[in-house]
């Protein structure tokens, strides 16, 4: 099983990156602008359109505000197996630092998503840090 982990420092205080991470039917909005053009409520899952024209539905595992930890999985896709998590945790100098783990399967599946969560991270970056006070 293959294992990504990606992280990026956010010149935006942890309480506001948790905020725009926890709104879980908003990412196209509050997080990954650009990256995302549409995401779509269904039940408790998400149906994400990413840029590239590419649907995915996500089951939303856990929520976990005292953490600032989300988890995920994607549903299909070119996926057998998979699990995100995405947590925000603070730096030493008040930035936030947001950290994506995914665990996948299959291992070929791993190179393509490492390069978009890549972009999906510099997304959210410019999207947090021009769109936060």
């Amino acid at each position: 099983m293959a294992t990504i982990h990606e992280e990026v420092l956010i010149d935006v205080e942890p309480a506001a990156a948790w905020s725009a991470l926890a709104d879980w039917g908003a990412l196209h909005e509050r997080l990954a602008r650009g990256f995302v053009v549409d995401t779509r409520l269904d039940g408790a899952d998400r149906i994400v359109t990413f840029a590239s024209g590419v649907e995915l539905r996500e089951v939303l595992i856990t929520s976990d505000a005292e953490t600032r930890r989300l988890v995920w999985s994607v549903v299909g896709g070119p996926y057998t197996h998979h699990n995100g998590s995405a947590q925000i945790l603070t730096a030493p100098d008040g930035q936030t630092r947001f950290v994506w783990i995914a665990d996948l399967l299959p291992d070929a599946a791993a190179p393509p998503t490492a390069e978009a969560m890549r972009m999906g991270l510099a997304d959210m970056k410019e999207t947090l840090e021009s769109c936060t006070p």
